[in-house]
């Protein structure tokens, strides 16, 4: 029995390296990401609990936004790694070039929610009926009416990174990610706090270097792509023409509209829960996002080995090797779970220790160590979720992943939150508990879906 485990389980050497070599760039330019996001954040945390809150208020909302275009991206990608798998660098251009258009259409709707709605947006936040309320809220649109500058970057270089991730060519987007995330880092600390002869612009300054930073990466990834098309194939003639095949546009439609509405609907569904969270007051929203922001410093391992499963299985899928593929599933999933439970129990460990880099009170200090705690004892689940979710997808499964994820927050997870944080008297942390516990549901259906085979599909 042990030799069946280890032989469905456990990949050789090779396979680790092919599947690590792949990853460490992604998880290190996701590392240091979030790494300047959480000195960002601690840089905020200096002007008060107002500005922490405001700042964390709209970056929720623009979450929603970075989750639409990832979607939309991503409804291409299926196809894109398949194509790319089967050597047909045409179709692969094809992908390209729907993820341009797809992407104009969502960066257009996007900033016209913002300009018009954003008041009305992050007030859904701040459920405090005081004078900080007030405050937050001109924090909030200030912060607001810069980043949506940022949105066109943003969405140009999803086109660009996403696509040369489906070559396996990691290394670049790590590169312009890191450079992009030092300026960052430097930026706000000049602009925030008004250093030399740069004015102080507290929150708007924080948001001027991210949107600065957004333009330089996305500046670095078209031009390299384009100074190496012999290894980018899909950029020939990519701009020559605008048409897309009827029947390629027709399958990415069919496939991929469940995945973008997917995406929005999932970050949507998120948000909603932390505002179900957020009427207990302007304390609890601070003390999650500090959580938020220290969890993901530690999510990112098994988040980019998930999304490393779609590139190498999809590729497989792609040449025909079936079996291969799942195969590389099964090895993949546990390496990433056994990972992330590795980084469950250093953010059990240490994760409350960052709470108190903060300029906050102590009683959110104490909350957002609360919550850390708990969100570390569930990670592991999220990670064989996070597998499920990328490797259904890689099959074109994605009405399956859809109904696993949206809808399932929106059916069970938003739901319970409401329920429990408006008409119960149970604790705020015992109710984060229970909400984030719903994994276990997910975790059950995901693995009976994985384990099922019906994503094991040539599409192409």
């Amino acid at each position: 029995m042990i030799k069946t485990i280890k032989k469905k389980y456990i990949g050789s050497r090779s396979f680790y390296r092919r599947y690590i070599l792949l990853a460490t760039p992604m998880i290190v330019q996701n590392a240091i990401t979030n790494f300047v996001s959480f000195l960002d954040n601690i840089m905020v945390g200096q002007l008060g609990e107002e500005a922490i809150s405001a700042v964390a208020t709209v970056n929720q909302l623009i979450f929603v936004y970075y989750l639409a275009v990832f979607g939309a991206a991503s409804a291409a990608s299926i196809y894109g790694a398949q194509f790319y798998g089967k050597k047909d660098h045409k179709g692969h251009m094809y992908t390209f070039r729907f993820k341009l258009y797809i992407l104009v259409i969502v960066v257009v709707l996007a900033i016209c929610l913002f300009l018009t709605n954003g008041s009305s947006l992050i007030s859904l936040f701040l459920t405090d009926d005081t004078g900080a309320r007030e405050v937050a809220l001109a924090y909030g649109l200030d912060y607001l009416s810069i980043m949506v500058v940022g949105l066109v970057p943003f969405a140009l270089n999803q086109a660009y990174a996403s696509t040369i991730k489906e070559t396996g060519q990691t290394v670049v987007p790590m590169i312009a990610g890191m450079v992009a995330v030092g300026s960052n880092a430097a930026l706000d600390y000049l602009l925030i706090f008004g250093v030399g002869p740069l004015p102080k612009m507290g929150v708007s300054g924080a948001a001027l270097a991210t949107v600065i930073a957004r333009f330089i990466e996305t500046f670095i990834v078209i031009f390299w792509a384009h100074g190496h098309v012999k290894v980018n194939a899909y950029l020939v003639g990519a701009y020559k023409s605008f048409g897309i095949p009827k029947d390629i546009l027709k399958k990415i439609l069919v496939k991929g509209t469940p995945l973008m509405c997917n995406e929005i609907l999932w970050a949507a569904g998120m948000s909603m829960v932390t505002q179900c969270y957020s009427v207990r007051g302007m304390n609890v929203l601070t003390a999650l996002s500090i959580s938020n922001t220290v969890g993901n410093l530690f999510n990112i391992v098994f988040i980019q080995l998930g999304a490393c499963i779609s590139i190498v299985v999809g590729q497989l899928l792609g040449a025909g090797n079936l079996e291969e593929a799942k195969d590389a599933d099964n090895k993949m999933i546990a390496f990433s779970v056994f990972c992330c439970t590795i980084m469950s129990v250093l953010m059990f460990s240490c994760g409350g220790l960052f709470p108190r880099l903060y300029n906050v009170d102590g009683e959110i200090r104490s909350l957002a160590a609360q919550f850390i705690d708990v969100a570390a004892l569930w990670m592991p689940f999220a990670a064989y979720t996070n597998c499920a979710y990328f490797t259904l997808r890689s099959g074109g499964k994605t009405v399956v992943t859809f109904l696993l994820d949206s809808v399932f927050i929106w059916v069970v997870m938003a739901p319970l939150a409401f329920v429990l944080a408006h008409y119960s008297g149970l604790p705020i942390l015992t109710v984060y508990f229970l909400v984030q516990g719903t994994e276990l549901l997910k975790v059950i259906v995901g693995y009976f879906m994985v384990k099922s085979d019906v994503w094991v599909v040539q599409m192409v």
